[in-house]
């Protein structure tokens, strides 16, 4: 069984990172199906045939160049776009609360102890929870979100000048640390929203006990590679399709149809279909993520550490 609580350094949350997923990652991902799939799949059908649909009419459909069409297209279909709009949003939101959560609830079973998480343990978590998970979407809604915003908005805009670029490195791995930190402390402490929020930051820069070096530059770097490798492989899937897109453009015999509207047919469908494919494999890597996030938290827990190294030392001998 892995150890949760231990001082880890740079190389050891990233090796240990895909160590979990050996040991536990056939079971942590048959429940993250059994909970996401369904919304996944939704998720993808209203890529491929919503938006599909509304590319088809703004590429292909003003035959007789009428200046007004996109317009009059707009205007007549406006409850299909608010529609297209409030799904996604819905779902994309689900998602998203489940996504951050999952690992939340799953890591916190391991650390109770428990070795063979069911389906039934995190549902019962996400029940159990409802009240605090709601409290935890309206700061993050109005507070952390806002924050980050601006942040990272007055990071990007000073791209435009050369110190632009190294602060935004700074900046979002940080701010993604914070958020993922927030979680984890709020669900497994008994602390409040605005107290976790307190120890996510504080946690970034000092331990807790105040006599460690600051675990600043191990948290950013572990994160910032992850996201690296995650960046990397799900560009991969991304410019798989326009690949193929170009690729169709430029051996394809030039009848009118294809350059008309290059989203119908079988290349439009095969074009969406790998977008969603690529959406649903960001979701899945995205795990490696938290799950890293996870392993800093704890290891930022130093308050508990020695609290489990003496319940470890008083269980030896007792099977023997």
């Amino acid at each position: 069984m892995m150890q949760f609580y231990k001082k880890r350094d740079f190389g050891a949350f990233i090796g240990d990172s895909f160590v979990f997923f050996k040991l536990y990652g056939k079971n942590y991902f048959k429940n993250y199906i059994l909970l996401n799939g369904l919304l996944l799949i939704l998720l993808v059908v209203v890529v491929i045939f919503g938006y599909r649909e509304v590319l088809m009419q703004i590429f292909g459909s003003n035959l007789n160049g009428n200046s007004s069409y996109l317009e009059n297209y707009f205007e007549d279909n406006l409850g299909m776009f608010i529609a297209i709009g409030m799904i996604t949003f819905i779902i994309f939101s689900v998602l998203m609360i489940v996504n951050y959560l999952y690992p939340v609830f799953y890591l916190k079973r391991l650390v109770a102890g428990q070795e063979r998480i069911k389906m039934d343990d995190i549902l019962s978590d996400f029940k159990n929870n409802a009240g605090r998970t709601g409290i935890l979407c309206l700061g993050m809604i109005f507070i952390v979100t806002p924050v980050s915003f601006i942040l990272l908005g007055l990071s990007y805009a000073m791209i435009l000048i050369i110190i632009g670029l190294p602060i935004m490195l700074f900046v979002f791995p940080t701010v993604m640390n914070v958020v993922t930190f927030l979680m984890y402390d709020y669900f497994n402490s008994n602390k409040g929203f605005f107290e976790s929020l307190s120890y996510s930051v504080r946690a970034q820069f000092s331990y807790i006990n105040g006599r460690e070096n600051s675990p600043y530059w191990k948290y950013w770097g572990s994160t910032t590679v992850i996201s690296i490798i995650l960046y990397v492989v799900t560009t991969i899937f991304t410019m798989i399709p326009m690949i193929i897109f170009f690729a169709t453009m430029v051996t394809t015999e030039p009848d009118g149809n294809f350059e008309q509207n290059p989203f119908t047919g079988a290349m439009g469908i095969l074009l969406f279909v790998t977008y969603g494919i690529s959406l649903m494999v960001s979701f899945f890597l995205s795990n490696l993520l938290y799950v890293n996030s996870g392993l800093m938290y704890y290891d930022s827990r130093r308050d508990l550490h020695q609290q489990v190294e003496l319940a470890e030392i008083d269980t030896i001998g007792i099977n023997e």
